[in-house]
């Protein structure tokens, strides 16, 4: 009788046949997250780097990051109340996400909103699945648990304000003819005529190059406008186009203009940091968060909503509201409106416009009251 063969040692990769095309699993090495070992084949090191960047770019840098603090928050509160994280064990996760939803996950910590307890729970998953393991949120310890959070403590959206045409126009009076007037000028203009997201605006190129780590680009059409071309949610690309307005003053088109002429930017990223000299141009791009702040800014500067605290106005403003803004105050066919926000349904759209046509008809006076 013969031997069997020997068993392979355990570390030991399976034989490649260069005539049957079989290699290594790719998807098993990148999942290891580590470099290749020696017994890699040579010719399969460039293939392990090449599905690593292709894993890198299955979610946005946002998204990782997002699951990154999530996991170290999972994992902060594990350490500090004697439980291990890793394999996962749902009935310390129904334990965590109650924590969280009674601001117990460490002395004086608020409680999380249901939405961001949902997403602490997409992180932590996330973040299994990188390890080989799987996390089964329909079992009843989270599940169960989760419903009861959702049912006690979920509240009405907070809807972000719309910034209105008038009211933008107000806001960009308050900015200066500085050279960060003028990009402010064009970020706010551009925001609000292409319905994009505070994300998708600082993205921006000033023209296309495959090689570049941003969303999008523009390209101005002489006597036409702008064609900004963007990649939205779920790595969607779609086109925008952004006519010239009907004066100088407030025209989107003659606001980029200017402020890629004067800022002297030839290529790369379109927004950028300006030094504290205010002549001197960064060649590094925004953060999304100047949007943000950038909105708010104006917003109390020209006096929008001057009728609310500043505490209220505070949160009712922000980067989304130039979308919203467009979406509320456009009285044109809601395709074309669906159409330029990217918008992947119509019902999407109208709760835009539902809020600007709120007690436009009169149900009680029509019923003869």
């Amino acid at each position: 009788m013969e031997n069997p063969p020997p068993k392979p040692a355990k570390n030991d990769l399976p034989a490649v046949d260069p005539l049957a095309g079989d290699l290594p699993d790719i998807i098993d090495l990148v999942m290891e997250m580590g470099e290749p070992t020696p017994r890699v084949p040579a010719h399969v090191e460039d293939l392990v780097e090449t599905a690593r960047d292709y894993a890198d770019n299955a979610s946005s840098e946002n998204t990782r990051d997002a699951y990154t603090k999530d996991w170290k928050h999972f994992t902060s509160w594990c350490r500090r109340n004697g439980f291990d994280p890793l394999p996962p064990d749902l009935k310390v996760i129904g334990l965590y996400i109650s924590a969280c939803a009674a601001g117990g996950t460490k002395l004086g910590a608020p409680a999380l909103s249901v939405s961001t307890i949902e997403r602490r729970l997409s992180g932590i998953s996330w973040n299994f699945t990188q390890r080989g393991l799987s996390m089964d949120r329909t079992d009843r310890h989270i599940a169960t648990v989760l419903a009861g959070i959702r049912r006690k403590h979920t509240r009405p959206p907070r809807v972000k304000e719309a910034v209105l045409g008038d009211d933008l126009i107000a806001m960009i009076a308050t900015l200066g003819h500085d050279l960060r007037g003028l990009r402010d000028r064009a970020i706010l203009l551009l925001g609000f005529a292409g319905g994009l997201r505070r994300s998708e605006i600082v993205g921006l190129d000033v023209t296309r190059d495959d090689e570049s780590d941003g969303a999008g680009w523009i390209e101005i059409l002489p006597g036409k406008g702008v064609l900004v071309t963007v990649r939205g949610k779920g790595s969607r690309w779609r086109e925008v186009e952004v006519g010239r307005g009907s004066s100088d003053h407030t025209c989107p088109v003659v606001a980029l203009e200017s402020w890629v002429r004067f800022g002297r930017i030839a290529r790369g990223p379109l927004f950028r940091r300006i030094f504290k000299d205010n002549k001197t141009v960064d060649t590094e791009r925004l953060s999304d968060k100047h949007v943000a702040r950038l909105v708010k800014q104006t917003v109390f500067a020209a006096g929008v909503r001057a009728d609310l605290p500043d505490a209220e106005r505070v949160l009712l403003f922000a980067g989304h509201s130039l979308r919203s803004g467009l979406a509320s105050s456009a009285e044109i066919e809601e395709r074309y409106v669906q159409k330029q926000l990217g918008h992947a349904s119509a019902e999407m759209t109208r709760k835009y416009q539902r809020r600007r046509d709120r007690f436009r008809t009169n149900l009680t006076k029509a019923s003869g009251l």
